[in-house]
């Protein structure tokens, strides 16, 4: 039986000590995370917190001479959808500066899917009824 290699379970420990120690600095700093994005149009505009909630949403005047609810609709939140995914990325930056390479979480199953999916993506993914286009249950 090989005995275990303490000095890379010692490292593990340090490198678990410093991000525990700075981990106040990195709830701060994650807070403060925002994104923002522009239509192609340049007529809306969307910015979000570090969890995708929209905070502030400004809507051009002139996308009220031709009224079309539906493009507004879907040019609104293919706006917010690229300011979330902004906000996403300074987070992941945040979290990567924070958190040892060897103890992040996996860029593939689960971990990508709530980290690089938007929440509208796993809703369809995860109701058949929504992704058929019907949700009269």
């Amino acid at each position: 039986m090989e005995r275990p290699d303490w000095s890379v379970v010692g490292g593990m420990l340090d490198e678990l000590k410093r991000a525990y120690a700075g981990l106040d600095d990195t709830q701060r700093r994650m807070a403060a995370v925002t994104g923002a994005a522009r239509s192609p149009d340049r007529l809306i505009r969307a910015t979000v917190g570090p969890r995708g909630q929209l905070l502030d949403l400004e809507i051009d005047p002139r996308t009220l001479r031709d009224p079309d609810s539906r493009a507004l609709a879907a040019t609104i939140l293919a706006t917010v959808r690229a300011a979330v995914e902004e906000a996403a990325g300074k987070s992941r930056a945040v979290l990567d500066a924070a958190v040892p390479a060897d103890m992040r979480i996996g860029e593939t199953g689960m971990g990508k899917a709530l980290l690089h999916v938007h929440d509208t993506d796993l809703m369809r993914e995860t109701d058949p009824m929504r992704e058929a286009g019907r949700t009269d249950g």
